[in-house]
This record gives C-alpha cells, structure tokens and sequence, in this order.
C-alpha cells in the first residue's frame, strides 16, 4: 500500500526556518516525482515546489524560490522541503504527493495521484 507520510511541521518565527519531510512506504521514491502543496485557510490548495525522478530537477512557485529547497534521498525513501526565510504568509497545512514518471513543470497542477495527510506550519511571532 502506497503511503506518504509528512513531518516537520510546527511554529516558527517570522524569519525562520523549517524542514519538511515526506517519508514513503509501499513504494519505492525512485520511480515518482514528488510535489510540496500548500493550503491556507479559506484558499485553494496550491503547488509549492516539485523534484522529478528522471533526472532531479526541479521546479519553484514564484513564491518561494529563493526561500525554499526541495530535495530527494531515494536511500531513506524520503523528500525534503527546507523552507527558509519564512513569513506569515507561508502559514499553511503543507502536503506532499507522488506522481509516476511526472515531469516537474510549471505552473504545478494537482493532478498527483497520492497523498499524505499534511503537517502543520504556522509562522507568526
């Protein structure tokens, strides 16, 4: 069975930091690209970032590049989104999902075919 599993989520000042984690079971990273979603109260769930598997690029809403880096351990089964910098605007439950042989491109769509059950980030002094 496929499953996603964030964590790392939590309170943070305005200016800090964070690392997100999305930790796999019942399949193997390698194969799959993985997006960072977010959603804010009242908003529509949106893409943050995105790393292929094909060949390890990746791709950053406008929002956060420059503030945010995803990367990959396909060892540990596990993608990673540092988010530095932050602010009170990046409060949101941030998701993480999988996607067989995507390509990462711009703007990221929704249409990943698995799901974690989202961390929590709030940002706020």
């Amino acid at each position: 069975q496929l499953q996603l599993v964030e964590s790392g989520g939590g309170l943070v000042q305005p200016g800090g930091s964070l690392r997100l984690s999305c930790a796999a079971s019942g399949f193997t990273l390698n194969y799959y690209a993985i997006g960072w979603f977010r959603q804010a109260p009242g908003k529509e769930r949106e893409g943050v970032s995105c790393i292929s598997n094909r060949d390890g690029s990746t791709s950053y809403a406008d929002s956060v590049k420059g503030r945010f880096t995803i990367s990959r351990d396909n060892a540990k089964n596990t993608v990673y989104l540092q988010m530095n910098s932050l602010k009170p605007e990046d409060t949101a439950v941030y998701y993480c999902a999988a996607d067989f042989l995507r390509l990462c491109v711009l703007p990221i769509s929704l249409d990943f075919g698995s799901w974690g059950q989202g961390t929590q980030v709030t940002v706020s002094s």
